[in-house]
């Protein structure tokens, strides 16, 4: 049987209510009394628009079913399907062109197209691995996978194996011929990396010296200018570094020292409290707002055993570079974090509402992942997530125009109830079962 703590006409689970007043709350200047009443407030005002919507879906599919039915048995004529669809209003005709003019997105969002994860958030040290994604070892990579033949002498084995090695150096050098070629030469006979002024200077092995075709994909460097420790390069807005370490196992075999080459990858993860998960009573609910928030703050840690060892995950620290010129910049050292809140029709009873029914589980995601994110908007913790001060929330399984808007309406009254700016929340729309036109929340 759930405890529950009663707060205005709601009954709260008491682990979701604790975590609430004792964990999210405190530091964002959110009220644990006010931010109930605040929910029991849009629930009253909006649940009946959330189940007028989730009717609707209900007798178009029946409507739909009833179609099917009639025509059972008889090949099937696409045209009348589709004017059947068009005027029942399930297919909606194409609107006009329209702009977006979203503020305060970051980069991973607006200008950098990179991969994107989806992990299970319940999951700690898979959320940590997903979010720590956002640089992968090309070596590593390329090592351990059936990439390299293990043929010839490259198989893999307990002990490193300098043949397969030098495949994999190889592999990585044709990766950097792609994508920041040398003016002359290639990457596998570079032998030396160094500043040249404030350009990058690379020795080949007959001797002879060039540059980067494209110099400006000389991105950075950390170490001496004359012998760097990393080089860094970018190609289509996404970095490349080199390590380089003439002493290390690896490194002693490749002619420049370069014992391994990071690329940035994952530049986005959603951390998913929907389809990769089963987190609807309360207890599991507790668990996923826990771990959103740990990712907030930054101080989500999740340790294990491997191998007879105990080890700690944490989130990567930022990571920082000298520039061509001298001055340091900071990359990101982690993906872009989004969340996938749970679709429009699943309902949870971690809060009861004044008829002692299942609150949407939408409302209260909306809710509860927003008020922790204010940890991070705020830079109340150890790290940033999103350096202009946004929320990225995914909406999965969404019907037509009319749940769009109705999303949008929602999250700006969760912004309202919470003090945040108008249109922080921003809204990734996953229209899966209709093909419409969409008014979004921007």
């Amino acid at each position: 049987m759930t405890e529950r703590m009663k707060k205005g006409g709601l009954l709260v689970s008491a682990g979701l209510e604790k975590f609430i007043a004792d964990r999210a709350a405190p530091g964002t200047g959110v009220d644990p009394d006010a931010f109930w009443a605040a929910f029991e407030a849009i629930l009253d005002d909006m649940g009946p628009k959330n189940a007028a919507l989730l009717k609707q879906r209900e007798e178009l599919q029946a409507r739909i079913d009833d179609w099917h039915r009639a025509r059972k048995g008889q090949p099937h004529d696409a045209a009348a399907y589709k004017a059947f669809l068009q005027e029942i209003g399930y297919l909606l005709p194409e609107g006009g062109d329209f702009r977006i003019a979203t503020e305060n997105v970051d980069d991973e969002i607006a200008t950098i197209a990179g991969p994107q994860l989806v992990v299970p958030v319940n999951n700690a040290r898979y959320a940590l691995n997903a979010s720590n994604a956002r640089w992968g070892r090309l070596y590593d990579a390329l090592y351990g996978t059936d990439v390299i033949p293990e043929d010839g002498g490259r198989e893999r084995r307990a002990d490193y194996n300098p043949t397969r090695g030098k495949a994999v150096m190889d592999y990585a050098g044709d990766v950097l011929d792609q994508a920041a070629p040398l003016g002359k030469g290639s990457h596998k006979y570079a032998t030396s990396y160094r500043l040249s002024g404030q350009a990058l200077a690379v020795t080949l092995a007959d001797g002879s010296e060039t540059g980067l075709a494209q110099p400006e994909k000389f991105a950075g460097y950390l170490g001496d200018a004359d012998a760097p420790s990393s080089v860094l390069l970018c190609n289509n807005n996404l970095h490349i570094e080199l390590q380089i370490d003439r002493a290390h196992l690896v490194g002693k075999d490749h002619p420049a020292g370069v014992k391994d080459v990071v690329l940035e990858a994952a530049v986005t993860t959603i951390q998913d409290f929907e389809d990769s998960v089963a987190a609807v009573d309360a207890e599991d609910k507790v668990l996923v707002y826990s771990n959103w928030f740990g990712l907030m703050k930054g101080d989500l840690e999740a340790t294990f055993e491997k191998d007879g060892n105990s080890l700690t995950r944490r989130l990567n620290p930022d990571r920082e570079f000298s520039a061509p010129d001298g001055s340091t910049f900071t990359l990101p050292g982690r993906s872009l974090l989004l969340v996938r809140n749970a679709a429009q029709l699943m309902t949870s009873d971690a809060v009861l509402d004044r008829n002692g029914d299942e609150v949407p589980e939408s409302f209260l995601d909306a809710m509860v992942t927003a008020l922790i994110a204010i940890h991070d908007i705020k830079g109340l913790g150890a790290l940033r997530n999103s350096r202009p001060g946004s929320m990225y929330v995914v909406k999965p399984k969404m019907h037509g125009p009319e749940e769009v808007a109705f999303t949008g309406e929602l999250f700006a009254r969760v912004e309202d109830a919470l003090g945040l700016p108008r249109n922080c929340m921003k809204v990734g729309i996953m229209d899966e079962e209709r093909r419409t036109t969409v008014n979004l929340k921007e």
